[in-house]
């Protein structure tokens, strides 16, 4: 199988398949992140490093078995062009899987967690409820085949201090972050189905 990590980083996703298939891709803008991955693939003989956009990918119609992204969507200005990306290089019949933060379904409760993340993060967008990114998925022609959920513990001052956050931005971060902070992770497991084809649908007979 020939694997992608979009808006891979330093490559966390890479390196977890790359043990599982045959080749990984990883692709990200940032290129002290790429850097950091490359050194850390020297003892990985099956993972790439591109630079490149998550929006736009480098790569033709159908190139990957298995297309990923990893804690990323809430980081993209246009997470759905994200999605439609992964869907558009990933083969009829691959996987794909998409992990992130969730907000809660409370408006009010997510509008005071994405502010509190903007200002510990200014490249922070948006974090989408569960069923935001359902319907995201779905708006894709993506079958969900398997989800899970995990709770996160987050201390405050390491993970300020992870975002470089300080001075005044840490202050105000501060002043809103929720206490205690625990996160929601969203874990899902996708098919990209057979009866797309470059966004398309096709009819399937019967």
């Amino acid at each position: 199988e020939r694997a992608l990590d979009s808006a891979a980083g330093a490559g966390a996703l890479a390196f977890a398949l790359a043990p599982h298939v045959r080749e990984v891709v990883a692709v990200d803008l940032v290129p002290e992140l790429l850097e950091q991955g490359r050194q850390r693939a020297a003892s990985f003989e099956n993972v790439e490093f591109v630079e490149g956009d998550a929006t736009k990918l480098p790569f033709e119609l159908s190139s990957f078995d298995f297309a990923g992204t990893l804690r990323s969507l809430h980081h993209i200005a246009r997470p759905e062009l994200a999605v439609a990306e992964l869907v558009r290089v990933t083969r009829r019949g691959g996987r794909i899987l998409v992990v992130d933060q969730l907000a809660p379904i409370d408006p009010l409760a997510a509008f005071e967690l994405n502010a509190f993340e903007r200002a510990r993060d200014p490249s922070h967008t948006r974090t989408f409820a569960d069923v935001d990114l359902r319907q995201l998925f779905e708006s894709n022609g993506l079958v969900l085949v398997r989800e899970e959920y995990e709770r996160e513990e987050r201390d405050l001052d390491p993970y300020l201090d992870l975002a470089g956050c300080e001075g005044e931005e840490r202050d105000r971060a501060e002043t809103l972050a929720p206490s205690p902070y625990v996160a929601e992770l969203g874990w899902y497991l996708l098919d990209r189905r057979r009866d797309i084809v470059d966004g398309m649908w096709i009819k399937i007979s019967q």
